[in-house]
């Protein structure tokens, strides 16, 4: 009888610290609170979705409840860490805190900590989009997360630490988790289409990680949709048609005619992009990232560049990148999205080309001590200032 299929996102989601990526800061504390144990009754993971908030915390659950634990190099393939990847394990409870808000339910909790734990040797609760709990929640749980039992460990998670009460945010240690670079999650989807035995180019990579904003999660659903698709030979024009990109080399020609002020170039690049079905709600921040680049590398060199294709100065690609922001909301909700992206554009231009009072204060006080000075009597003003 063959087994169910299992996603990418579950069948590569982490099982050590070793396979979770870009968030070393996370991955080192946690380990050298086990070795040294040092381990505190509660932790916050804050971040974006996809960047490993519940995973890690299993994780964790694992270091704390494996076989002669607590030891950070556990095995994946130990009895005890497979029931907690299974979610079979009596001691380590996942609770979601968007089903199970209410203040009866964190009273029940709060009764069943007191037992000792069945198997290991603590008892974890892992309690997902904690910031979804009500007031009255937050406040049955306060007692509890100030003085647990010894044999108990709360690990929260929230995409929305701002909506966590104080009072329990200074009783965990916090943990953010941040957006993982594009590199790295293409060089984890490298991995896993290897072992998947799918082809896939460097530049279908590339897009898939662009298009994850930093969430591992996400690039990998867009893999295992890809592979649907494709099927075993997936490269970057199928990337662009599926979710409706624009390769980065078209972002670099849109970039090189707002840097140069080619209106006619910019409306051209604009139309062809939308005849091809792009989306240009993403195309408008792909620019904004390509111009960003731009702005550091001007940093880097001293107040200029030619990376965009022109030569700009720090002040004006600032200017241009403003601009592009401001017409964030206009493009995405507007009703006329092609016409409110040119016009962002075309914004953009003249903003880069503007000049601000206070450099040109700076420019006319430098001339004007250059100047000479009329002498009296009419003299044909050669003498300089003193």
């Amino acid at each position: 009888m063959s087994t169910a299929y299992q996603v990418i996102a579950r069948k590569w989601r982490p099982q050590t610290f070793a396979d979770v990526v870009g968030q070393d800061h996370v991955v080192r504390t946690l380990r050298n609170a086990i070795e040294r144990q040092r381990i505190a009754h509660a932790y916050l993971f804050v971040g974006p979705r996809g960047t490993g908030k519940t995973s890690t915390a299993r994780i964790f659950a694992k270091a704390l409840n494996c076989t002669n634990g607590p030891k950070a190099d556990f095995d994946p393939a130990d009895p005890a860490c497979v029931s907690i990847a299974e979610g079979s394990h009596l001691d380590v409870i996942e609770i979601d805190g968007a089903s199970n808000n209410g203040v009866e339910q964190v009273r029940d909790l709060r009764d069943t900590v007191q037992y000792a734990p069945a198997q290991g040797k603590f008892k974890v609760y892992i309690i997902d989009e904690v910031h979804m709990l009500s007031t009255a929640a937050f406040n049955a749980l306060l007692k509890t997360l100030e003085e647990p039992p010894a044999h108990v460990k709360f690990v929260f998670a929230t995409t929305d630490p701002q909506k966590v009460l104080p009072t329990i945010v200074s009783r965990c240690q916090r943990f953010d988790l941040k957006p993982i670079p594009s590199a790295l999650i293409a060089q984890r989807l490298r991995l896993i289409s290897d072992q998947e035995k799918v082809k896939v180019s460097d530049e279908a990579l590339a897009c898939i990680a662009r298009m994850a904003d930093g969430g591992m999660r996400d690039a990998q659903s867009i893999l295992d949709q890809m592979i649907s698709f494709c099927g075993s030979d997936i490269t970057e024009p199928d990337v662009l048609d599926v979710y409706g990109l624009v390769s980065a080399e078209r972002i670099a020609e849109l970039a090189a005619a707002l840097a140069g002020g080619e209106h006619r170039r910019m409306i051209e690049l604009v139309d062809q992009c939308d005849e091809a079905g792009r989306d240009l709600v993403r195309l408008l921040t792909d620019l904004q990232a390509f111009v960003r680049e731009g702005l550091l590398d001007a940093i880097a060199k001293g107040g200029s560049t030619d990376r965009l294709g022109s030569s700009l100065t720090t002040e004006q690609i600032t200017r241009m990148l403003d601009a592009l922001r401001e017409g964030e909301s206009s493009v995405k909700l507007g009703l006329a999205e092609k016409i409110n992206f040119e016009v962002t554009l075309l914004k953009a231009v003249e903003a880069s080309r503007a000049r601000s009072i206070d450099s040109l204060i700076r420019e006319l006080t430098a001339l004007a001590d250059e100047a000479p000075v009329a002498a009296p009597g009419g003299d044909d003003g050669s003498k300089k200032k003193p």
